[in-house]
């Protein structure tokens, strides 16, 4: 049983159903669960699109009240179809307590023979905030995948029971490793720097973000011609965009294709989110920002204890990538740091050096085979028939 919430989980959950196929050498390996499209598509029976109720933020009451629903439900198909292994994939605020659930009935009445192994894919963000969910991962899950270099060592210090293992960040494997931007100061066409407009992949995201990030390229177009390209992954996030994009600075609107996007650009405005190390990773000099509703953003300052929210500098130790948050995310500030990206070959220059390092942080190809074996071994009777 597989449950991915969110785009990228959805492909990486692909991925890993993928490998796990491969590694089993192709047995008849069933797969249940929710997640998205891709999933989909790779053989998993969904019970639910759950990538079309992902939320940014606290949700509301409504919105708890589906998520609670959605975690029963499949917690009934756990207890119906009794799967060897559940893998909750990133997305661990719905993953953890759905894991947690699934453990509470297989201990329960008839379901006493039953003893799946439990499986988180990605780490919570628990080094950055709330420390203690570490301990709760530990007494749930039987193994947790890390993608990112640092956690593996976090976790022996203080939860030393969970195994816990490091298996490279999947970004390594989607994109060749010569493919890296090479600093285009414009595209041949339009002799113009070129601005990548990466608002993110959840509405509320969509919502908060793109204005400003319209109001940003504006500015760039009207000062220096600035040319913008939008890159969203779905047309449903596309639909709700359009009307808000103005006339003053033309920006494209893209489905997906962002490798080739990333190519082509001069500079990025981005959310702080998976996407800045795709950024970091092709060497595309990037301004963050994040912007949330006032009382996340409120609880969050109480509660974060990292310095930064983009991974590229929390791996960096240092603001590799300009970060804005909350009300410092003004188009004046924005579009202030872009102009040396977009304008000083040296600028540009020094931040594709910064990248470079963070990019050599994340790992070797095989993420996902590395997954796939780790998790086979905790079913041996699975990954030998």
């Amino acid at each position: 049983m597989i449950v991915a919430g969110e785009p990228s989980g959805d492909q990486l959950a692909a991925e890993l159903v993928a490998a796990l196929r491969r590694a089993s050498g192709n047995r008849s390996i069933r797969f249940i669960g929710a997640g998205g499209e891709k999933m989909a598509a790779a053989g998993v029976e969904l019970l639910v699109d759950l990538t079309r109720h992902s939320v940014i933020g606290i949700p509301s009451f409504r919105e708890v009240r589906r998520f609670q629903a959605l975690r029963d439900s499949l917690v009934a198909l756990a207890r119906s179809e009794t799967p060897d292994v559940f893998i909750g994939v990133d997305f661990f605020g719905f993953n953890g307590s759905l894991a947690r659930h699934i453990r509470d009935a297989a201990s329960q009445g008839p379901f006493r023979n039953w003893k799946p192994k439990l499986v988180q894919y990605v780490s919570p963000q628990v080094w950055a905030s709330r420390p203690g969910r570490a301990q709760r991962i530990a007494s749930t899950h039987d193994l947790l995948l890390s993608i990112l270099p640092f956690e593996k060592e976090w976790y022996a210090k203080r939860t030393p029971a969970l195994r816990v293992e490091f298996v490279g960040h999947p970004l390594v494997d989607r994109h060749q490793p010569a493919a890296v931007n090479p600093s285009p100061v414009s595209s041949p066409s339009t002799k113009s720097p070129e601005l990548l407009l990466l608002p993110g992949s959840r509405m509320g995201e969509i919502v908060r973000h793109v204005p400003v990030m319209v109001e940003s390229a504006r500015r760039l177009h009207a000062s220096y011609g600035v040319h913008c390209r939008m890159v969203l992954p779905s047309e449903s996030l596309a639909s709700v965009v359009r009307p808000m994009l103005g006339t003053e600075a033309p920006i494209l609107v893209q489905l997906g294709g962002l490798s080739q996007a990333l190519l082509e650009s001069t500079a990025a405005l981005a959310c702080t989110g998976t996407v800045t190390l795709e950024c970091a990773w092709f060497g595309v000099p990037t301004v963050t920002l994040y912007k949330t509703n006032w009382l996340t953003y409120t609880i969050g300052k109480r509660i974060v204890t990292v310095p930064y929210l983009s991974m590229p500098n929390l791996l960096a130790g240092g603001a590799v990538m300009p970060e804005f948050v909350q009300d410092t995310a003004t188009p004046e500030a924005l579009s202030a740091a872009l102009v040396p990206f977009l304008t000083d070959p040296a600028a540009r220059s020094r931040a594709k050096e910064q990248l470079a390092q963070v990019r050599n942080q994340l790992g070797t190809p095989g993420a996902s085979h590395r997954a796939a074996a780790a998790i086979l071994s905790l079913l041996p009777a699975i990954a030998n028939r």
